[in-house]
């Protein structure tokens, strides 16, 4: 795991980043994984790849932070790129895979309230989703508001939200 690391911050070829992305979001299926990886900084060093211009790059990066956030202490770290996701949901092609990843990392994050706060500026385009998405990328999207909407302070910015 630590070459991995070492891997994803040592090289700039998109096939190697990739393939080191898949590996480490595999290997986050395993609990003792999570630790070791967040131990090891690899949460930063995989969010650091969110802004990485190549959109297979960005997805598997999602992915393997959609991985590492089924752990509470992972979470409080993952939640700095949670403004990030966002974004990058909003600006990706719409029904594209980078969409889906990060839908579904913001799914994770917000299962709690802890974190609601930083995605309220996105309800308006988690309504666009909403509407112009396909059915896979409007389940998506419903799961988040489902989550958020569970949440009493979430309320009125759900209602208030430009569509």
């Amino acid at each position: 795991l630590q070459k991995l690391i070492h891997l994803l911050q040592a090289t700039d070829d998109p096939l190697i980043q990739e393939q080191a992305l898949i590996t480490l979001s595999n290997s986050a299926a395993f609990s003792v994984n999570q630790d070791i990886i967040r131990n090891m900084d690899g949460l930063s060093v995989i969010g650091g790849m969110l802004s990485n211009c190549v959109p297979k790059v960005k997805e598997k990066a999602l992915n393997a932070l959609n991985n590492l956030s089924m752990n509470i202490k992972n979470q409080e770290e993952i939640q700095v790129f949670i403004t990030q996701v966002c974004r990058t949901v909003e600006s990706a092609p719409l029904n594209s895979d980078v969409q889906l990843a990060g839908l579904r990392l913001l799914t994770n994050m917000s299962v709690t309230s802890d974190y609601h706060q930083k995605m309220i500026n996105s309800i308006p385009c988690f309504f666009h989703l909403l509407s112009e998405g396909t059915g896979r990328t409007q389940i998506q999207v419903l799961k988040v508001l489902v989550n958020l909407s569970a949440n009493p302070a979430m309320t009125r910015h759900l209602l208030r939200a430009q569509v």
